[in-house]
C-alpha cells in the first residue's frame, strides 16, 4: 500500500495482502485483506496507530521511510492480535524511544505474545487522553470486541475514529476510501458475521460509548476508510439489533438423494408461503457465506443423512459454527433421513448450547421420502410460517 494522506498530517502507511486466502488458518478470505496502520504527525509528538502483520512489516517500514519519519513517540496498540501488533518489535528497533500505549490487559497480552519488556508500555484508562501538541487522542475501552483487551482511539481535532477490528472488512482494494459501497458492505458484513457476531450483545451495549463523538471518518485496521461513516454505523446498528428477517436458512448435505429430495420439496413449500429461503449445500458452500446469512435470518433448518446413526460430519461442523457465532436466530429445526439408527436430533440440538432458540418439531424419516413424509414437511413449513407471522415478519 502506498502512503496516502487521509487528512493533513495523517497518513495511511499499512499494507495490502492481495493473495491471502485464509485467516487464522480458519476463515476464508475470498477478497484478500489489508493491515491498516496510521501515522499522525502532531506539532509536538508523532504517533503510529496499530502496525501490521509481521509478514508485511517491511512494507510498513518502507512507508515510514518514504515519509522521512525519524522519530515515533507513541505506538498505539488498540488490539493485541498479531495481524495488528506483530510488527511492533521491529518498529521498536527502528524507533527505540517509542512507547506502546494500550490498555492494562493489552499490555499483559503483548508481553506474553511478543515478549516485549514491561518498561516499553504506557497503560491508559477509559477516556484518558494524550496530547500531540495540536492534536489530542482519546482512548475508549471497548473490551470483548473481539478480544478482552481492545480499545478504540479517537482523534478529537480531526474527528477520526480508529477502531482497529471494529467496523473492519477483509477486502484488498486500491481504494483508500469506501467508494464501492456495495462491495464494502458485503465484505464488512462477512467480517462482522465471522468475527464480531459472537459479541453482538456486548457491541450493542458498548456502541453507546461512541454516540456522543463527532465522527467525520472511521479508519479501521482492515479494509477501506469510511469517509461517510453513517454508512457503516447504520449497518452495524441493524446487525447488532434484535431484529430478524423473514428468512429461512437451510444448511444441508445429502449422501444418496433422500435428504436432497426432502430439501427440494421443503424449499418450494417455504417459497409458496412468501418466505425467503437461503439453501447451502455444505459440500460446496464457502462457510463464510453461511455466516453472512446468519446475521439476519429468523430460522435455520439443518438437514442431514445419518453417518453411523449420527449427523454427517460437515453438518456437525456447521451446527458447531452456528453455536459459536451466536446469531440472533429465533427458531431451529432439523430434517433428515436414516437407514437403521438415528440420533440426529439429540446430537445436533445438544451442540446448540450458546443460543436461545425455539426448536420446532423436526422431521426425521426412514429411507427415501414417501407421501406421508412430504405431509410432515408441509406441517413444518406451516409451523415456520406461523412462527414468522407471530413475530410480525410476514404481513
Amino acid at each position: 500500500m502506498a502512503t496516502i494522506e487521509i487528512k493533513p498530517g495523517i497518513y495511511s502507511v499499512g499494507a495490502i495482502d492481495w493473495d491471502r486466502r485464509l485467516f487464522d488458518e480458519l476463515i476464508p478470505l475470498p477478497n484478500g485483506t489489508s493491515y491498516n496502520s496510521y501515522l499522525i504527525q502532531g506539532s509536538e509528538k508523532t504517533v503510529l496507530i496499530d502496525t501490521v502483520d509481521p509478514t508485511k512489516q517491511d512494507e510498513l517500514v518502507n512507508n515510514l521511510k518514504k515519509l522521512g519519519i525519524t522519530n515515533i513517540d507513541y505506538i498505539i496498540a488498540n488490539h493485541a492480535e498479531q495481524d495488528h501488533s506483530g510488527a511492533i518489535p521491529e518498529i521498536l528497533k527502528l524507533y527505540p524511544i517509542a512507547k506502546i500505549v494500550c490498555t492494562a490487559k493489552c499490555k499483559e497480552m503483548l508481553m506474553d505474545l511478543l515478549l516485549i519488556k514491561e518498561d516499553k508500555f504506557i497503560t491508559v484508562n477509559d477516556r484518558e487522553t494524550i496530547s500531540l501538541g495540536n492534536k489530542t487522542l482519546e482512548f475508549i475501552h471497548f473490551p470483548w470486541v473481539h478480544w478482552p483487551e481492545t480499545m478504540l482511539t479517537y482523534l478529537k481535532e480531526d474527528k477520526i475514529l480508529f477502531p482497529c477490528d471494529l467496523f473492519g472488512s477483509h477486502l484488498a482494494t486500491s481504494d483508500i476510501f469506501a467508494v464501492d459501497e456495495p462491495k464494502v458492505y458485503e465484505s464488512a458484513k462477512r467480517y462482522y458475521s465471522e468475527i464480531m457476531m459472537p459479541f453482538r450483545i456486548i457491541i450493542k451495549k458498548n456502541i453507546d460509548k461512541i454516540k456522543g463523538l463527532d465522527i467525520e471518518m472511521i479508519a479501521p485496521s482492515h479494509g477501506p476508510v469510511y469517509h461517510k461513516p453513517d454508512f457503516i454505523l447504520t449497518a452495524y446498528k441493524q446487525w447488532v439489533s434484535d431484529k430478524v428477517k423473514n428468512e429461512v436458512i437451510i444448511a444441508y448435505i445429502s449422501m444418496h438423494g433422500s435428504t436432497a429430495k426432502m430439501v427440494d420439496y421443503f424449499i418450494n413449500k417455504l417459497i409458496e408461503k412468501n418466505i425467503t429461503v437461503k439453501p447451502f449445500n455444505l459440500t460446496k458452500t464457502d462457510i463464510g457465506e453461511l455466516a453472512i446469512a446468519l446475521v439476519d435470518a429468523a430460522t435455520i433448518v439443518v438437514a442431514s443423512p445419518t453417518v453411523h446413526i449420527g449427523a454427517h460430519p460437515n453438518v456437525i461442523y456447521a451446527v458447531h459454527l452456528v453455536n459459536a457465532l451466536r446469531p440472533k436466530l429465533k427458531f431451529v429445526s432439523i430434517i433428515g433421513s436414516y437407514g437403521w439408527g438415528n440420533k440426529l436430533v439429540e446430537q445436533l440440538t445438544g451442540i446448540l448450547s450458546n443460543i436461545k432458540v425455539e426448536i420446532i418439531e423436526p422431521v426425521i424419516i426412514k429411507g427415501y421420502p414417501k407421501k406421508d413424509d412430504f405431509g410432515l414437511l408441509d406441517r413444518l413449513a406451516e409451523e415456520i410460517y406461523k412462527k414468522h407471522k407471530e413475530c410480525n415478519l410476514i404481513s
